[in-house]
């Protein structure tokens, strides 16, 4: 009995052992859902499922919160630190449930390893945004901007220090420093500026070339080299224990940037110039130890006191700027850290961030300081040190309220300083809503401060050409001058061209720049000397005013600018591609090829880049026509009818150059902002109006979209695969390559018409053109057809005709032999006798020139509003027939109305040029 007894006890425990030990030793369910396991429960064996929800949830809603933002012009960081501020205890924390759930303590270092590393990382991207060349080439005025923009937010900071620590230093969290520490934390955060926000608001205000962009630009780059250093002797002193520990901390951070410098930099361009990467970009090799030098950085500066993030942000300070290598490095790394980990390190902020414990008045008292000390401290230094260096009160303004700016770094700094006790929940809340108020006040001061309007009259201004009211001075050099010969010299419809460089677009604008090339030969002087009766008719024209003015000559070579649009994104490389604009454009292949043809065709030519957001592309081209003056601007039609330069799968009719709204908005914001600033010609090109019309082909499969590659026996035994031939063949040039035939279009009915026949007879002066004026047959109709009711048009036709007749009438004798007048047959329709000229045989290439609003006024349809009715009736035309031609689309610049004129020559008349300077520069 007592063996049994004793047998069933060994068997009991043998089996509860059995049964506990493989009930802790169960390996975690891998049914899932199936087998009944919540994801929303942490699991510390598999926390990233957990994770992928955080994460999730962060992203969604900074996307959510930033699109309405984003029309404001605020930075992404508001929308992220906002997404923290709902997910945490102000808002959706109150919620039961919710923050156990989704936000549970146990998993919150795992969420902030995540953020952190992402933070170390985008503290290396901000260092290889800081480019110390700013700070030397001004560094003058960045030093004045810069210490003035410190100084007094520093020393009134160290003031509202004394009052925050004696009234929040009891609140539970915070270790015990001395005030000293406190002090000088305080300091550093309110004259700390955010410089990648700041970077990102003054290039989306189009301030970088500007006076205000440059001094801001070159001060803050020294404000935030010299703000992280002071932080990091906060953060030493915090961590160490005695003043000698600290002065250690010091001393080996020191030593530790002078090896950076003078050791590992010239190991890393060594390796750099080995690899090529200067040239052409960073290798995976190269990415792989710089992102190795960032961490092996960050975990020194980590070990001996100074925050991980001071590591990181001295290997991007380290790394150079030549090539372009900084841009190319921060293309391979921002997107993951500016999608995935920053958003969740601002949205930890945001959890720490309680609004509810600002809860009495004395707290919301320090809210209210706060934020003064803060705007007043940081505008009021970068104004008066800004007047100080010769500008205005409203530019000096201008530059304090942008010095103001906080942004993400701000809240870096708050985050150290929580992290590190100094701050406690409640200052740390402080703080945040201040950091937030004073980045979103930023971008609208700064608009309402320096409008457009109020550049373009400062420009003006500084140039000597306006008075401060706005009256025009005139010069001596303003006067006309010079007999009747020089007043034909210089009427030259296009003397000055602005073209939009594309890469699809360069056939085309090889072919316009080829005929701007000829002699600048004086042509009138090789005429012979004219018979008595036409020396009578030559002295009427001459006493005519309106007559002189439809005679073109060239007095000196021509100027032609290329200016080249790249899309400002949202990513930082792109800020940075602005900041280093002068550089990148020299190496852009678009711009080099445009300047290498120029230079062979003995033209005086250009070009620079500008970075923009897409929808100011029309913008931008127009301010830049305004500063250079350009009497035309010149636009190559899209190939692939979108403002891409690649073509899309996704087009809607990649065969019709027109059914691809995109490229065509974009032509008519060209057209309507010009009509007062100069002409403009848009170039659609033979390849763009006769590319094969892939709409009809028949449609491939996705299994039969590319030939099949098969396997074949060679003589060696071997099976090889067949390769398709890749060369692309273009054929046999045709026997007249080199000549032009200019078909030009006049109606008769607008200014558009006499302005394709002046500018044809530019063109013309080169040997290789040959010119048709071809005048439609409604013209010589007309002349019976006069309604007494319509007075004004018919004076304008009136006056039209006459010029015209002038033109035809002075053509030099050296180009009469390539230039005729043709008058279409009447009882045809004008495509039709238009067609039947196109046709003809010619040995060099067609271009048809004709003005927008020839043959009318374009209809109400969306279609014909881009080119005019009759350029789009003729664009089908050419299409649908394959007649090998292109097509010149141009629209003569506007004079302005003759209230207008008034009104500028008045005191007052600079408020109307800077409204309509305001409305033309909107985007």
């Amino acid at each position: 009995m007592a063996t049994a007894t004793v047998t069933e006890l060994i068997t009991r425990t043998v089996n509860a052992t059995t049964a506990t030990s493989s009930s802790t030793n169960r390996a975690t369910p891998q049914g899932g859902v199936f087998e009944h396991v919540n994801p929303t429960v942490y699991d510390p064996k598999n926390p990233i499922i957990l994770f992928i929800i955080q994460a999730a949830i962060v992203i969604i809603f900074t996307r959510i919160i930033h699109f309405p933002l984003a029309y404001l012009r605020q930075p992404r960081v508001i929308a992220e630190v906002l997404t923290g501020i709902i997910l945490g205890p102000s808002i959706m924390g109150r919620i039961p449930g919710f923050t156990n759930h989704i936000f549970p303590t146990a998993s919150m270092p795992a969420f902030s390893l995540a953020a952190n590393l992402g933070l170390v990382l985008f503290l290396f991207l901000v260092g290889l945004e800081v480019d110390l060349r700013f700070l030397t080439s001004n560094w003058r005025v960045a030093l004045s901007v810069g210490a003035a923009g410190m100084a007094l937010p520093f020393g009134l900071g160290c003031g509202i220090a004394w009052g925050l620590y004696n009234e929040f230093r009891t609140d539970p969290g915070l270790a015990h420093i001395s005030f000293g520490v406190y002090m000088l934390f305080i300091g550093v955060a309110m004259a700390i500026t955010a410089f990648p926000v700041l970077c990102r608001i003054l290039t989306s205000l189009k301030l970088l070339s500007t006076p205000v962009g440059v001094i801001v630009l070159s001060a803050g780059v020294g404000n935030d080299v010299v703000g992280w250093i002071l932080l990091a002797l906060c953060v030493a002193l915090v961590n160490s224990g005695a003043g000698l520990t600290a002065l250690w901390i010091l001393l080996v951070a020191v030593g530790y940037s002078l090896f950076l410098i003078f050791a590992v930099r010239p190991c890393f361009m060594f390796m750099l110039r080995r690899t090529g990467s200067l040239a052409n970009g960073p290798t995976q090799t190269v990415v792989a130890v710089t992102v190795l030098l960032v961490l092996a950085s960050a975990f020194f500066t980590g070990i001996i006191g100074i925050h991980p993030i001071f590591g990181a942000f001295m290997i991007g300070l380290m790394a150079p700027h030549e090539g372009g290598f900084a841009v190319k490095l921060t293309e391979k790394l921002e997107d993951l850290v500016s999608v995935l980990f920053l958003p969740l390190y601002f949205a930890l902020s945001g959890l720490s961030t309680n609004l509810g414990l600002l809860n009495n008045g004395i707290t919301w008292a320090y809210v209210v300081g706060v934020c003064a000390v803060a705007w007043f401290g940081k505008i009021a230094g970068g104004t008066i040190a800004s007047r100080l260096n010769g500008l205005v009160w409203r530019e000096s303004f201008t530059i304090g309220c942008l010095m103001s700016c906080k942004g993400l770094v701000e809240l870096i700094v708050l985050n150290i300083g929580y992290q590190a006790k100094i701050l406690s929940q409640r200052t740390f809340t402080i703080f945040v809503v201040m950091a937030l108020l004073t980045t979103f006040a930023t971008t609208p001061l700064t608009v309402w401060l320096y409008p457009p309007w109020y550049q373009r009259k400062l420009e003006l201004w500084k140039k000597g050409k306006i008075d401060w009211d706005g009256n025009p001075i005139q010069h001596d050099d303003d006067a006309d001058e010079g007999n009747e010969a020089d007043i034909l010299r210089k009427t030259d419809v296009a003397k000055r061209i602005l073209v939009y460089l594309r890469l699809d677009g360069l056939p085309s604008l090889f072919t316009m720049v080829t005929m701007f090339a000829h002699k600048h030969d004086d042509l009138y002087d090789q005429n012979p000397p004219a018979a008595p009766e036409e020396n009578n008719r030559q002295g009427a024209v001459m006493n005519n005013a309106e007559a002189l003015v439809s005679v073109t000559t060239l007095r000196r070579p021509l100027q032609i600018h290329g200016l080249r649009l790249m899309e400002l994104t949202e990513r930082e490389s792109s800020v940075m591609r602005v900041s280093e604009i002068e550089e990148f454009a020299g190496r852009d292949p678009i711009i080099k090829a445009f300047g290498t043809f120029g230079q062979s065709r003995a033209l005086a030519v250009a070009g620079q880049i500008a970075v923009v957001p897409e929808h100011s592309f029309s913008g931008t081209l127009m301010s830049r026509a305004r500063e250079l003056r350009s009497d035309m601007v010149l636009v190559p039609w899209s190939e692939t009818g979108s403002m891409s330069e690649y073509p899309n799968i996704f087009d809607t009719e990649p065969g019709n150059p027109l059914a691809n709204r995109t490229f065509a908005n974009f032509a008519t914001e060209m057209f309507d902002k010009a009509q007062e600033t100069c002409s403009v010609g848009v170039f659609l090109d033979k390849t763009v109006l006769c590319r094969p019309d892939i709409a009809n082909m028949e449609p491939l499969s996705a299994s039969t979209d590319r030939p099949a590659r098969h396997l074949g026996r060679t003589v060696t035994g071997i099976s090889t695969i067949d390769q398709t031939n890749p060369t692309v063949h273009f054929g046999r040039p045709p026997a007249g390559l080199g000549r032009y035939r200019l078909l030009v279009v006049y109606g008769g009915q607008s200014e558009d018409d006499l302005f394709v026949v002046k500018f044809g007879l530019q063109l013309v002066k080169n040997e290789t053109v040959d010119l048709r004026v071809l005048v439609l047959p409604d013209v010589a109709a007309r002349d019976d057809e006069i309604q007494i009711s319509d007075y004004r048009q018919e004076q304008t036709r009136q006056h039209l005709g006459y010029e015209f007749e002038l033109l035809r009438t002075s053509v030099p004798d050296s180009l009469s032999e390539r230039v005729t007048f043709v008058d279409l047959p009447i009882g045809i329709s004008n495509l039709d006798a238009l067609t039947s000229v196109m046709v003809e045989p010619s040995s060099g290439e067609t271009i048809v020139i004709l003005g927008r609003n020839t043959g009318g006024r374009s209809t109400g349809r969306e279609d014909s509003r881009v080119l005019g009715g009759m350029a789009t009736n003729l664009v089908r035309l050419i299409h649908e027939r394959a007649v090998n031609v292109g097509l010149l689309v141009m629209q003569a610049r506007r004079e302005p109305e003759e209230s207008t004129a008034a009104g500028l020559s008045g005191g007052k008349g600079m408020q109307q040029l800077t409204k309509k300077t305001s409305i033309m520069s909107d985007d």
